[in-house]
């Protein structure tokens, strides 16, 4: 078997490892970014609702909460400067009854505590101004200015494209078999089209679906403090026809996530998702990324709370993506997760769910900082 030598290695090219890779490439390491699959994002960076995200639903302090802020930022310059398609729509978070309306002014609260700019609180009236397709029951709303949609695949190319630039390479259809962690690098083995040894002397674990079977297959002192991996399913289904609304629209979150919501793509058209269901990968690693039309039922009424006029024929079941979660069912809803040993050669990037995508410019800065400490 032939051993590779080279300075940095990303495993995983979705938008995480994309971003990461990138941000070695250009600080002048040598990097190599590893894929198991055929092409870049194919798992949770291409089956999400590409909402830029402003950053106000995360606990203050949060991985989450400075990340999406930072990134934010970052991603509407890099989005500007590269000339890739997005549009700063904005969105409402609508509240309905009394108990809602005082989780809402907490969320504005909580947006001010993560520096989230241009948020303001509507009034009933002000809401049916804005959108007046939404119900009449609507008790008050935040008003997200910052958020956005983007080109997730157009943005991903991008990244890509500089990684490469600036003398990144790519390896297609490799996985991590093991490998070992010491002192002055990381040792993997690599399977795909041909089995190889790479040594490296700082390895950035961006495996998304899989980063924790990655970091369990490293052997080193890290394995001892992983989490538990859970993965949550959220459907999509898409709104044919005309869509009454110039906005994102979203309920209040819940534990597992931020509630069935409307969003927007660049064209227009409309899409309500995601919800949540907990599953678990087959014997091989794989997710069944079916939408059954069962579903729709759940999707309307979720969707008349702040829609009354949908009619529930313009349903149809769209995509689904899963998110990598390092924390279960009924459980306090997890943070993005950096795990390293001091001065190891190691970073697993863990439960990286959203706001991954719009998160991921900041990500690979703090990695690049991190392998510099």
């Amino acid at each position: 078997m032939s051993t590779i030598d080279i300075d940095a290695l990303v495993i995983g090219a979705g938008v995480i490892g994309l971003a990461s890779a990138r941000a070695l490439a250009l600080s002048g390491r040598e990097t190599v970014l590893l894929e198991r699959t055929s092409e870049i994002g194919s798992q949770t960076s291409s089956r999400n609702s590409e909402v830029i995200h402003a950053g106000l639903y995360y606990p203050t302090g949060s991985n989450k909460a400075k990340f999406c802020v930072a990134g934010r930022r970052a991603l509407y310059k890099y989005l500007d400067t590269h000339k890739i398609d997005y549009k700063k729509c904005g969105k409402l978070i609508v509240a309905r009854g009394q108990t809602e309306l005082e989780n809402l002014r907490a969320l504005m609260n909580r947006a001010s505590d993560n520096e989230v700019e241009n948020i303001d609180y509507l009034e009933p009236d002000q809401v049916q101004d804005i959108e007046p397709a939404l119900s009449p029951n609507i008790s008050g709303a935040l008003y997200s200015r910052e958020t956005g949609i983007i080109d997730s695949h157009a943005f991903m190319l991008s990244l890509l494209a500089e990684f490469e630039a600036f003398g990144g390479q790519i390896a297609y259809q490799s996985h991590v078999a093991s490998g070992t962690v010491d002192t002055d690098g990381v040792t993997l083995q690599i399977e795909g089209n041909e089995a190889y040894e790479i040594r490296a002397k700082s390895v950035i674990n961006a495996g998304g679906l899989q980063a924790l079977d990655i970091a369990n297959a490293i052997d080193g002192p890290h394995v001892s403090n992983l989490p538990r991996a859970y993965f949550a399913k959220g459907h999509y289904f898409s709104v044919s026809g005309p869509v009454p609304f110039r906005h994102l629209i979203y309920p209040m979150p819940n534990q597992a996530g931020l509630g069935t919501h409307l969003t927007l793509d660049l064209a227009g058209r409309g899409r309500l998702g995601p919800d949540v269901e907990w599953v678990q990968p087959n014997a091989e690693g794989d997710f069944d990324y079916s939408v059954p039309d069962r579903l729709s039922d759940s999707f309307y009424q979720a969707a008349i709370q702040f829609w009354p006029n949908l009619e529930r024929e313009r349903l149809h079941p769209a995509y689904s993506g899963i998110r990598p979660k390092i924390v279960g069912p009924g459980q306090t809803a997890g943070d993005f997760m950096f795990q390293r040993a001091p001065q190891a050669p190691l970073i697993n990037l863990l439960g990286i769910e959203s706001p991954g995508l719009t998160s991921s410019l900041a990500i690979g800065d703090y990695v690049v900082s991190a392998l510099n400490t």
